[in-house]
Parts: C-alpha cells; sequence; structure tokens
C-alpha cells in the first residue's frame, strides 16, 4: 500500500519530523492539531482555541477532498478536562450527524503549551 502526504497551506507547518496528514489507501491520518495560525498560537478562550484546532482539521480534510462527515475517529487532548464541557461544545458544532467514535484524555503537557489538541482519521469513501 503507498501512502501520500497530504498538504494545506492554511493549516500550521508541522513543528517536527511528521506530516499534516497521510492518505494510505482510502484512509487519512491526521497529526495532532493545536490552536496555531500564521505561525503563532491561538490565545484566548478555551472556545477560541478549539474553534482553530476544528479550522485546521476542516483545511486538511478539503486538501484531501473531505470534510467532517468522513471522520470516522477522533482523539482529543485536553491539558485540563474541565475544560471539556466547553470544548465538547465547539467540535459538536462539527459532527451534526453520525459523530465517529472518540476519546478525550487530559494530558499533563501538549506541544507549545497549548490546552488542546485533536488528531482525526478519515475514510474516502
Amino acid at each position: 500500500m503507498s501512502k501520500t502526504v497530504v498538504y494545506s497551506a492554511n493549516a500550521p507547518e508541522p513543528i517536527g519530523p511528521y506530516s499534516q496528514a497521510i492518505q494510505a489507501g482510502n484512509m487519512l491520518f491526521i497529526s495532532g492539531q493545536i490552536p496555531m495560525k500564521a505561525g503563532a498560537i491561538v490565545t484566548g478562550t478555551i472556545e477560541e482555541e478549539t474553534e482553530q484546532v476544528m479550522q485546521n482539521l476542516a483545511a486538511i480534510l478539503k486538501a484531501a477532498g473531505l470534510d467532517f462527515s468522513a471522520v470516522v475517529k477522533s482523539s482529543i487532548f485536553l491539558k485540563n478536562m474541565g475544560d471539556f464541557p466547553k470544548v465538547n461544545e465547539v467540535y459538536g458544532k462539527y459532527f451534526t450527524q453520525a459523530p465517529p467514535a472518540r476519546e478525550t484524555v487530559e494530558v499533563s503537557r501538549l506541544p507549545k503549551d497549548v490546552n488542546v489538541e485533536i488528531s482525526c482519521i478519515a475514510i474516502k469513501s
């Protein structure tokens, strides 16, 4: 099986040795996205940070010719599980029908000391 790098100029450049996403067969694996835009960390409320993360994911999905309806699995990493209801509210706006499988975990630290990171797996039909 071949793999193809998927890239969007509308999402943050990788900050390490990884790709924004990899397409392998009909599956798209999107690396964890943090609230970053134009090379700068987006700070503000957890809702604003989560919105930026979701916009980054949307840009990568679009670069692969997909949208959120193709997502089958996501992982949410939070610095503070107390933010879960607010993150969940923003996240839910992107998955109005048949939401993907998901886990949400609290972690002690995230890249660039952000408060939220989300990764996804999508399927191309």
